[in-house]
């Protein structure tokens, strides 16, 4: 008698077997920038309420970790968004991705609460003397995890040229290296706990989290095209895709980058969500909302092979 349930799945799983696959064809998984949690959230919410039975699974961690994870570990993952979007150029393409396409900015900012030591005085002038004092604690992210670490590298690098003080960025990176976390976000429990004082962070996260921060001068920042020149002089190194390999990242403006990966398992999800995040503007709209303006089309390798719904948020060439 006790064969007879188990005898019955088996005939539906053969007969049927769209009911059985049925809540796999609805699930969406999408590994993002810790930067892009709390947009990423709203956005997976307004998706699912349009699309019933469906569901977006999020899964948050450096960019480079997100990467990771798809070359290293084979996990599963329909889409990956990351702060970076060189991170997709160096680590998935062309093995797991064919794409990349641009879509989001921000900025560094310096971000602290009303509980840090000499919040009162910190400002554009003093921040560094501030951030190298022996009783105050600061925090940043890995950078071989982690955009927001390298760029806090680079920020500290491009100091050194502004502020003429040469030796700034050894000193600093120097300096709390037992706070360093894999992603940015992780800084901010640190921060609200006062372990920390000041934490290099994006401007967009600290608006969201309602925390205080000094906006960086746009020398430093990594914000504006037209510094891209600037920006170029300061470069760091972080791990390559494999042991021991080193790649070499220099100071840009940021742009973050998305794509679809080649063997999701649900690609008609994934373009789904995708075509309501760019051609609904849904996403576009949120991002903005939450500090991260998009970026204008700009000239994409990838554009030959972008989705047609894709190619009016890109440029053909190099």
């Amino acid at each position: 008698m006790r064969l007879v349930p188990f005898l019955l799945i088996i005939l539906i799983g053969i007969l049927f077997p769209s009911c059985i696959n049925n809540k796999q064809s609805n699930k969406l998984i999408i590994f993002h920038a810790g930067s892009l949690s709390v947009p990423f959230k709203q956005i997976a919410k307004k998706f699912e309420q349009q699309n019933p039975n469906t569901k977006v699974i999020l899964e948050a961690a450096g960019s480079r970790t997100c990467a990771r994870k798809i070359s290293d570990l084979n996990k599963p993952c329909d889409i990956m968004a990351s702060a970076d979007y060189k991170v997709i150029d160096n680590l998935l393409i062309p093995e797991y991705a064919n794409w990349n396409l641009k879509f989001a900015t921000n900025e560094m900012a310096i971000v602290y609460t009303e509980k840090s030591k000499f919040q009162n005085s910190i400002n554009l002038k003093n921040w560094p003397d501030i951030l190298l004092r022996p009783d105050v604690n600061y925090g940043r992210s890995d950078p071989n995890t982690d955009p927001c670490g390298y760029r806090a590298v680079l920020c500290t690098k491009l100091a050194n040229i502004y502020f003429e003080r040469p030796y700034f960025s050894d000193s600093i990176l120097a300096k709390n290296k037992q706070h360093i976390r894999p992603k940015e976000v992780d800084l901010i429990a640190l921060l609200e706990t006062q372990v920390l004082d000041y934490i290099f962070l994006y401007r967009s996260v600290a608006e969201q989290h309602n925390l205080k921060h000094l906006i960086l001068p746009d020398s430093l920042n990594l914000k504006k095209n037209e510094l891209t020149s600037f920006y170029n002089i300061v470069s760091t190194e972080v791990s390559g895709k494999k042991p021991g390999e080193k790649i070499k990242i220099y100071g840009e403006p940021m742009v973050y980058g998305i794509t679809q990966l080649a063997n999701s398992s649900n690609p008609e999800l994934a373009e789904k969500f995708l075509k309501f995040f760019f051609t609904d503007r849904v996403g576009i709209k949120l991002m903005k909302k939450n500090g991260q303006p998009s970026t204008k089309p700009c000239k994409n390798p990838y554009y030959n092979i972008l989705p047609t719904y894709l190619q009016p948020f890109a440029m053909s060439g190099k």
